[in-house]
């Protein structure tokens, strides 16, 4: 009897984890000398040296002349509660390509990953998906270079497609933002690049554990594939589906569009937009250098998170089975308004006058129990230095399971058939749930 091809896939993926490749000091040295062949700068400017770029003079929308790539708008949001709140947010209605290319060497399943510098990265240089694109870019917008291997991913002539859903982006910063996360399997020759290498899933998981090493958008189609798993779980596939759509269907959350001059709160002078007092984040503007980019110079404006974030989810075994503490958690820039989050996903110092339930469970927790810590990466085309710390913390047998009623105890596995479908799961848990799947003894 022929089995499923997700099965076999699952086998597959298995396998390649259980690989490791090349060495981590191999790859290490790949790494710099990617960040020595390529001259890489980022620096700061005021918003009239933005080129193409300007503040609209009817909305006050920051955008590009060419009326693509993205605009900085401002929102004001009134929930059901009668809380009421404004902020700029970025509004990127294209759908980008986020695009793995996989292909088997010795029977072994291998990810095609490339050395992408990000202008907002910390450390300029991360493992990013195959392709990694806006819609703008690989139309060439921009009159760059193509985006290579995008051939894989797009028309007739691509290969087996084992994962193609619309997932969200952040939500407290993007307004229903999605991009098209992808893993292709190849079919015939790949040409070699020097920026991009085949690795295993294995010694992809080694690396999650160095922190900015692998970026975000590698991170959330990672976290789509298909993980085999099994076991019973506290609640079943449609008790949290329903949960969930009870929750969406009872949520209100009003957004109404306002002119970044008038955001409450909010000041914009010439080098920066934010707040007098310093939370949350700014929007300012950089100039960049890059030399592997389809265009080698460019301007923009860039929203910088606050530091200090922590994402984080508490993981208890349920009957020998691993779950993870799962938060409903409504976001100004979701289609859906809420999607399910992890347990904490925060900035300390954004609420200490109202700590978020479970804060304090993450942050004292046992070093014994810390099953994963590394500072890791958001998307960072568009979030400049947004690095927060991302942790699972193994919770002791007597953890409560009865939890407030926007939480539920999920099965790491339940989230497999979940990540088939957009708008479930939010990227700050599908990093994690990808870093639970492919660290060697996080998920046991």
């Amino acid at each position: 009897m022929t089995r499923e091809p997700a099965e076999r896939d699952e086998a597959r993926v298995a396998r390649s984890l259980e690989a490791g490749g090349r060495s981590t000091d191999a790859l290490l040295g790949w790494w710099e000398e990617r960040r020595r062949a390529h001259p890489f700068r980022v620096e700061p400017i005021p918003f009239n040296g933005l080129k193409g770029w300007s503040f609209d003079g009817d909305t006050g929308a920051l955008r590009h002349e060419t009326g693509r790539f993205f605009t900085v708008e401002g929102v004001r949001a009134d929930d059901e509660d009668g809380r009421s709140w404004s902020q700029p947010i970025i509004d990127q209605p294209e759908v980008g390509i986020l695009g793995i290319l996989v292909k088997e060497f010795g029977g072994v399943l291998h990810c095609l990953m490339q050395a992408k510098m990000e202008p907002g990265n910390s450390n300029l240089l991360q493992l990013s998906p195959t392709v990694q694109a806006t819609r703008s870019n690989y139309t060439r917008v921009h009159r760059g270079a193509d985006v290579r291997y995008l051939e894989h991913f797009t028309g007739p002539g691509r290969g087996r497609v084992l994962v193609d859903v619309l997932q969200s982006e952040h939500g407290s910063w993007f307004l229903g933002k999605r991009n098209r996360n992808m893993v292709v399997e190849a079919v015939g020759d790949v040409p070699d690049h020097p920026d991009f290498r085949w690795l295993t899933l294995g010694r992809i998981g080694e690396l999650l554990r160095l922190g900015r090493f692998v970026n975000m958008d590698a991170r959330t189609v990672l976290s789509c594939l298909p993980f085999a798993g099994a076991g019973p779980a506290r609640h079943s596939g449609l008790e949290i589906r329903s949960w969930l759509c009870d929750l969406r269907a009872r949520a209100t959350l009003r957004r109404s569009r306002v002119p970044l001059v008038a955001l409450a709160d909010w000041t914009v002078g010439p080098g920066r937009i934010g707040r007098p007092d310093g939370r949350f984040f700014t929007v300012i503007a950089v100039a960049v250098e890059a030399g592997n980019r389809e265009v080698t110079g460019w301007t923009q404006p860039i929203f910088a998170p606050r530091a200090g974030g922590i994402v984080a989810f508490l993981l208890k075994r349920i009957r020998g089975v691993p779950h993870v503490l799962a938060c409903a958690r409504a976001e100004i820039g979701f289609r859906d308004v809420i999607e399910l989050g992890p347990t904490v996903q925060c900035v300390p110092a954004n609420r200490a006058d109202d700590p978020p339930p479970f804060l304090a469970d993450v942050l004292d927790a046992d070093p014994a129990r810390v099953l994963y810590d590394a500072v890791l990466s958001e998307e960072g085309g568009r979030f400049y230095h947004g690095d927060a710390r991302y942790r699972v913390v193994e919770v002791p047998g007597d953890f409560p399971e009865d939890v407030p009623g926007d939480f539920r105890w999920i099965a790491l596995h339940q989230f497999t058939p979940m990540l088939q479908h957009g708008h479930y799961v939010n990227v700050q848990a599908r990093s994690l749930i990808a870093c639970m799947n492919l660290v060697p003894g996080v998920r046991g």
